[in-house]
């Protein structure tokens, strides 16, 4: 793409040469004269100055002199939409690979992408555009959409369903049985596991990630909802929409999460908890049953309390070993006295 086009497709303004084209993307550092960076902050603009990209995406307003730049109100969002038209996701063959295993009663779009070793069940469907990749599993009755990316080992269990345009990365299973047992007669007991997982357009979950069932329900992730590695979502759990979670959370049965709600890494959730929507689970937050965090609030600690109370018991919590000495000084000086 020329610079001119680029910034057509950011609705950017461009100083410096147009005409240029552009082939690749990389970061301010490592960029060569026919990449495109971005620059957001203060320290990234000064640094740009010395960069070698071919082109710039920078803030309104700011100019560097004898750099190609393109202007924007946001760069790091021009930088991404530029980077999905540069790099486009290379096609994958239509068809389905001679080693796959496909029953003759599930249904497989005629430009799907279906791998190496790939098995997919009886009244399974795959949709249009749709990539299986290899060694993957889509079980019985189970309901891909158009344009999703299943990349290698990837396990769909029975009647899942799964909406357009998601991506599940390598290992990811979706639709195991819930951690659900009943202790009866000095053993436990699993309880029933036959709901399914919904899963809505626009997801996308990180590798060896994992979705269990419903129990008796369904589990249900929200449009546009982004989950990164190793996170564990456990059965009858409902999060909204455009929600981000980290790597290494855990989340309880039963938990409600509302939209836009951001959950940083090793963040734990235990059941019938309810988040509301906006709010922000800080990093290794620990959030205990049946609590209710409300919108728009940000917590952090565990047990979880607003950031303000947390900042101020930590603050307390770092002062106890200079409180300690100052303690035993004055019991030191008072057995002093007595004396």
């Amino acid at each position: 793409m020329t610079v001119a086009e680029i910034a057509r497709l950011v609705g950017g303004n461009v100083q410096g040469e147009d005409k240029a084209e552009i082939h690749g993307i990389a970061g301010l550092e490592t960029a060569g004269p026919d990449d495109l960076a971005f620059a957001e902050g203060d320290r990234s603009i000064a640094s740009a100055a010395e960069s070698h990209a071919g082109c710039i995406v920078v803030p309104e307003g700011v100019e560097l002199a004898g750099k190609t730049t393109v202007a924007v109100a946001r760069p790091k969002l021009a930088f991404v939409r530029a980077a999905d038209a540069l790099l486009p996701l290379p096609a994958a063959p239509a068809g389905i690979h001679a080693t796959a295993i496909v029953h003759p009663e599930a249904s497989v779009a005629p430009d799907a992408s279906v791998g190496p070793h790939v098995v997919i069940g009886r009244g399974a469907r795959v949709g249009a555009g749709t990539r299986v990749g290899a060694g993957s599993f889509v079980g019985e009755n189970a309901s891909l959409g158009e344009r999703c990316v299943l990349y290698p080992r990837v396990t769909i269990y029975p009647g899942a369903r799964i909406g357009n345009r998601v991506i599940l990365h390598a290992g990811v299973v979706i639709g195991s049985d819930g951690f659900g047992y009943v202790m009866g007669d000095g053993q436990y007991e699993k309880f029933p596991q036959i709901g399914q997982v919904i899963i809505e357009d626009d997801v996308e979950i990180g590798s060896n990630s994992t979705v269990d069932r419903g129990a008796l329900g369904a589990t249900v992730i929200g449009r546009g909802t982004k989950i990164d590695n190793l996170v564990q979502v456990a059965h009858n759990v409902t999060i909204g929409s455009h929600c981000v979670i980290a790597a290494q959370t855990g989340i309880s049965g039963s938990v409600q999460i509302g939209n836009y709600v951001i959950i940083a890494g090793q963040v734990g959730i235990a059941d019938h908890v309810r988040v509301e929507d906006q709010a922000v689970l800080g990093a290794q937050a620990g959030i205990p049953t049946g609590k209710i965090i409300r919108k728009g609030v940000t917590v952090w600690g565990t047990p979880a309390r607003p950031l303000d109370e947390f900042k101020r018991m930590y603050a307390h919590l770092s002062n106890l070993p200079d409180l300690a000495r100052k303690v035993k000084e004055l019991m030191q000086q008072m057995g002093s006295k007595k004396e």
